[in-house]
């Protein structure tokens, strides 16, 4: 098991490296020059030339990607060209704001799509399975944008219970914290929700209907343990995948969704950065986007491990 990790590590490596390249390339197709929004309105050449000199800017495209990925393995990411703050340091300050909303999000995600999944699976045919279709299709229906709208409408303005926008720190005030975020919270995890409880039912559907489960009923073991600890523990690998996936897109920034609730958080930030043609800031939040989809599927490669002992030999 440990050389299966170890080499899964070391794929890791060649894969960062070779998303680093594309993501430089990438920003080089981009309109402007970053040198002329750095030297401001008056774009003095003598500036233009200080500026591309500084940065790297008069050198071949393969010199500065190795200055980049040079700086990139020390901890520089870079300094944004619009407020002059290094992008590692932004990044670490929006970072935790959209991480906070994603594991929220996520867990109520899990609790209630992994829930009717196997409920409407165990069900089948009821009126509990045809509820939990109900569900999942109005949550990969409705727009993430509405729904927050109407959340938004409803829990403020008519009812008053939670703050229609902002929000405050866990450090700060965790009872204000948790009320500013529940609400995008669940507008993102609706729609995640839905999806997980299709695949958690049809996963479900599938793994009932094997030997291993019809041998185990046929022994006497009580239902919830069939379901609960043969049934579910087999049915939860693709449910793994797709949550790791889902995660890594919540981290990536939940644009329109922050936007709505004025969450300042990595949503926010790559949008205004690709606005404001703030190139250091584009390839690092990318970056970090990237590396945290990597090391999620490395996560999941993992949980099957723990799931499915099996697949330790």
């Amino acid at each position: 098991m440990l050389t299966f990790f170890g080499k899964r590590l070391l794929q890791l490596l060649p894969t960062l490296l070779f998303v680093s390249l594309i993501i430089f390339l990438l920003q080089h197709l981009l309109p402007g020059d970053p040198a002329l929004v750095m030297a401001g309105e008056e774009k003095d050449p003598q500036v233009i030339a200080q500026i591309r000199a500084q940065y790297h800017l008069d050198q071949p495209i393969p010199i500065q990607y190795l200055y980049w990925l040079n700086g990139v393995v020390h901890g520089d990411l870079g300094e944004s060209l619009r407020i002059k703050q290094p992008v590692l340091d932004l990044v670490l300050e929006k970072l935790p704001v959209t991480a906070q909303l994603a594991t929220i999000a996520m867990l109520i995600a899990l609790v209630i799509g992994i829930g009717a999944g196997v409920v409407s699976a165990v069900k089948k045919g009821s009126a509990w399975d045809y509820g939990a279709n109900a569900f999942a299709l109005w949550g990969i229906s409705t727009p993430n944008f509405w729904l927050g709208i109407m959340l938004i409408f409803l829990f403020s303005v008519r009812l008053g219970w939670l703050p229609a926008s902002g929000y405050v720190s866990l450090f700060e005030d965790w009872r204000t914290s948790l009320a500013s975020t529940i609400m995008p919270a669940f507008v993102l995890g609706n729609a995640i929700a839905a999806i997980l409880m299709r695949h958690t039912r049809s996963a479900m559907l599938t793994v009932l209907d094997s030997d291993y489960v019809r041998t185990a009923r046929a022994k006497g073991l009580p239902e919830r343990t069939v379901i609960l600890k043969h049934a579910m523990r087999n049915a939860l690998t693709p449910v793994i995948t797709l949550g790791a996936l889902e995660f890594g897109t919540l981290l990536s920034g939940a644009v329109l969704t922050e936007q709505i609730f004025s969450i300042p958080g990595f949503g926010k930030l790559i949008v205004d950065a690709v606005f404001n043609r703030d190139y250091a800031v584009v390839q690092g939040v990318v970056l970090v986007t990237a590396t945290i989809y990597i090391v999620l599927n490395l996560l999941a490669d993992i949980a099957y491990v723990l799931v499915k002992p099996r697949l330790r030999t």
